[in-house]
């Protein structure tokens, strides 16, 4: 790693994440467990796995970095578990659609913020890729766009602002590592979630699936997340996100049978040359 640029760093972190997470929404379809409890367990099992991890190679030091993050940190908790409760409960609330619509709009928050807060202005192409990503993922779901519960489709908003905030800040505190405040965020998301869970109980294949898809689409991702803004700009990590819109339902294809709509085929493959492209013409001009 120490041998890549800046660019490709950030972008490699970005990319595996993405990769980690596109199984997510197959192993929410395979598991029975309800809503709450999902939450709390995709709270608590990454919490206690990463936090065991910076504890083994970071031994006292996770604390102090804890500390050292400061103002930075404490954003950063707040944003990240805000961004994790209100995703769940903003489905719980309106159409599918709309919620993932909302938070296709994260690229381009990120974009904005970081030009008012960071003075990062995004140059034309990335304009360009934002632009065409957010009108293929309003393609993808415009057939199930409905008029919402307000409720649920405001908390959408919040989602993909909270992703904004959330990588627009670890930007910003390039020189903090703010893992360790990421873990906090999961621990509050447990918490949280405790108010309103009506079991805790894992039965037959759920014993398997939910440990498997906290470690393998939540921690592994959030720790990749939480980096990777520190080496590229804040809005070209959530354009990769944007993969997951097509990705995520060919693993649901591929196991469950549930067929995507071409819709979803024609626009993530908009979705998919774009962010190729995009990350083709910035790589190439790192090495410049």
């Amino acid at each position: 790693m120490n041998n890549l640029s800046d660019q490709q760093k950030g972008s490699l972190m970005a990319f595996v994440a993405v990769m980690f997470i596109t199984p997510d929404s197959l192993f929410i379809r395979l598991s029975s467990v309800e809503t709450w409890s999902l939450v709390f367990y995709r709270g608590i099992i990454p919490f206690f796995s990463v936090l065991i991890g910076m504890l083994i190679i970071y031994k006292s030091n996770f604390f102090k970095m804890l500390i050292d993050s400061g103002y930075p940190g404490i954003i950063y908790i707040l944003t990240f578990s805000t961004t994790n409760i209100a995703f769940v409960v903003s489905i719980q609330n309106t159409n599918v659609a709309n919620t993932l619509v909302m938070i296709a709009t994260a690229p381009m928050l990120s974009a904005i913020l970081g030009a008012i807060f960071l003075k990062e202005i995004p140059d034309r192409k990335t304009w360009t890729a934002i632009a065409i990503t957010f009108c293929a993922a309003v393609y993808i779901f415009f057939d199930s766009l409905q008029l919402g519960n307000i409720y649920g489709d405001i908390l959408g908003i919040i989602c993909a602002l909270g992703l904004a905030v959330g990588a627009v800040t670890i930007r910003s505190a390039k020189k903090k590592n703010l893992v360790p405040a990421a873990v906090v965020g999961k621990m509050v998301v447990a918490i949280f979630a405790m108010f309103f869970i009506e079991t805790y109980a894992l039965v037959g294949r759920d014993l398997l699936i939910v440990p498997l898809m906290c470690i393998m689409c939540v921690a592994i991702p959030f720790v990749l997340v939480t980096i990777a803004p520190r080496f590229i700009p804040a809005e070209e990590v959530n354009l990769f996100f944007l993969l997951e819109t097509i990705i995520g339902p060919i693993w649901v294809w591929m196991v469950i049978k549930e067929q995507p709509s071409i819709e979803t085929i024609q626009g993530g493959f908009i979705i998919i040359l774009t962010i190729a492209i995009h990350s083709f013409l910035k790589l190439r001009k790192s090495k410049i």
